[in-house]
């Protein structure tokens, strides 16, 4: 059975193009052109993946995000003209997933939409538990890993610190899974957009330093002197794994 798409975005042509794009290449693909039209839309089609420009007619992109990821638990993916950051770090806070810069290129849009298909399958709970205590490795078979008072859980993409649940997007769950899971090594930014998008890092974009951010902020990370997520200059991020108590 084809994967469902549902595409908001108000230029026809660009619809008319990507709709037939993604269609040749196996995917069930519904549009519509309103940011109104997104929820009636979901809660009828059941799409696996929303396509949702960032400016739209009737509501924009930021609003529908927000309105709808309270129900909505599939991956949300935004266009965007703009490259402001702050844009940018509104659509993850929003609950968006990932993000894609216009002028859009099909290979690569494909690229995103497939990793995110990828991981959505992936966060079915069919592996066995298996939790890690202080000791985190990569192990695709975890589910579970405690570092002091973070928590996670690879099943549910859950996050908690101290006991208490935090807030964090199904992007930003996996970032911090994979920094937990490798943690006290140095991860660049090559390593991080593969593992966590799919997709080879081209050197300026800045959607995993938007997430690393986003993540201190969320867990307590003094933003101006991090010590639990840390920037190794010129080589990347790194988890310590003994600053969570």
């Amino acid at each position: 059975m084809s994967e469902k798409i549902l595409l908001i975005e108000d230029d026809e042509k660009l619809t008319e193009l990507l709709s037939l794009y993604l269609t040749r290449n196996g995917f069930d693909v519904e549009v519509g052109h309103r940011g109104t039209d997104a929820e009636p839309m979901l809660l009828r089609s059941q799409p696996d993946l929303l396509i949702l420009d960032l400016m739209l007619p009737g509501m924009d992109g930021l609003s529908v995000c927000r309105q709808v990821r309270s129900f909505f638990k599939g991956k949300i993916l935004i266009l965007t003209a703009s490259d402001d950051d702050m844009d940018q770090v509104a659509a993850l806070e929003m609950g968006a997933d990932d993000f894609v810069c216009k002028p859009l290129q099909p290979r690569v849009l494909l690229a995103r939409i497939r990793m995110l298909l990828r991981r959505q399958g992936n966060d079915s709970p069919s592996t066995a538990e298996k939790t890690i205590e202080k000791a985190p490795v990569s192990d695709e078979n975890v589910s579970l890993l405690r570092l002091g008072g973070l928590e996670l859980n690879n099943l549910t993409q859950r996050c908690f610190l101290d006991g208490e649940l935090v807030n964090i997007t199904p992007g930003e769950f996996d970032l911090l899974w994979y920094l937990a899971t490798n943690a006290d090594q140095v991860l660049s930014r090559d390593q991080l957009v593969k593992q966590t998008r799919g997709i080879e890092y081209d050197g300026v974009d800045r959607t995993i330093d938007n997430k690393i951010v986003l993540l201190r902020k969320k867990l307590n990370d003094n933003p101006s002197l991090p010590n639990r997520i840390i920037t190794v200059r010129g080589k990347g991020y790194l988890l310590v794994s003994n600053n969570w108590v």
